[in-house]
C-alpha cells in the first residue's frame, strides 16, 4: 500500500511538470506585437529584394541578380514558415512589384527607377537592399528572445552579408566604390574583409 501511494505521488509530480512545461511552451508560442510585425515587414522586404533583382535581371541580363534573386525567394520561404508557425497573415500580395507596406512600395519605385539609369546603378542598388536588410535584421534581433527566430534572423544576415559582398565586388570590378548607407562603416568593413559564409542553407 505504501509502494502505491509512493508512485502515486510520483505520477502526480510527473503530470503536474508535464503539465508546467506545456504551460511554457504556449508562453514560448505567443509573440509580442514588435515580434510579429518584424517579420511581417521582413517577408515583404525580403519580397522587395527579389522583384528588384528579377527586375534587374529582366533589364540588364546579368546573372548575379537572378542568382541572387533566387536566395531571396529562400529567404521569403523561411519567413513564411514562421509566420505559418505563429498564425500570421500572410501580407505578400503575388504580383511583382506590388506590396501591402506602403513605404516598402515606395522604396520598390524608387530603385527600380535607379535600376533603370545603368548597370552601375543596378549593382548599387543590390549593394543598398543588402544593406538596409542587414540594419533592419540587427533592429530586429533587439526586439526578440526566441530563439526560433534568432536563429532564422542569423541565417537571413548571413546571406544578406554575402550578397553584399558580391554586389560590392562587381562593383570594385567596375572601380566603382560603395559607401554603406546604413550599416556602420566598421560592420561594412568586416564584411567586406571577411570571406564568403555558409548559411545553413538560408
Amino acid at each position: 500500500k505504501t509502494i502505491i501511494i509512493a508512485f502515486l505521488s510520483i505520477l502526480s509530480v510527473t503530470v503536474t511538470s508535464c503539465s508546467k512545461n506545456d504551460e511554457i511552451n504556449e508562453i514560448t508560442l505567443e509573440l509580442s506585437n514588435l515580434e510579429k510585425q518584424d517579420l511581417i515587414f521582413l517577408r515583404e522586404e525580403e519580397k522587395l529584394a527579389r522583384d528588384v533583382y528579377l527586375y534587374a535581371f529582366e533589364k540588364y541580363h546579368e546573372q548575379i541578380f537572378y542568382n541572387i534573386s533566387q536566395s531571396e525567394q529562400q529567404h521569403m520561404n523561411s519567413v513564411l514558415y514562421f509566420l505559418n508557425k505563429y498564425n500570421l497573415e500572410d501580407p505578400i500580395i503575388e504580383a511583382l512589384g506590388v506590396f501591402s507596406n506602403h513605404d516598402l512600395q515606395q522604396l520598390y519605385n524608387q530603385l527600380t527607377a535607379q535600376v533603370d539609369i545603368s548597370i552601375i546603378e543596378a549593382l548599387k542598388v543590390g549593394a543598398t537592399i543588402e544593406d538596409l536588410d542587414i540594419k533592419d535584421i540587427d533592429e530586429f534581433e533587439l526586439n526578440t528572445q526566441s530563439l526560433d527566430i534568432l536563429n532564422v534572423y542569423s541565417g537571413l544576415k548571413c546571406g544578406s552579408r554575402n550578397h553584399l559582398r558580391s554586389f560590392v565586388l562587381e562593383l570594385d570590378l567596375n572601380s566603382i566604390s560603395y559607401s554603406p548607407q546604413f550599416i556602420s562603416n566598421e560592420e561594412y568593413n568586416e564584411i567586406i574583409e571577411s570571406d564568403k559564409e555558409r548559411c545553413g542553407g538560408i
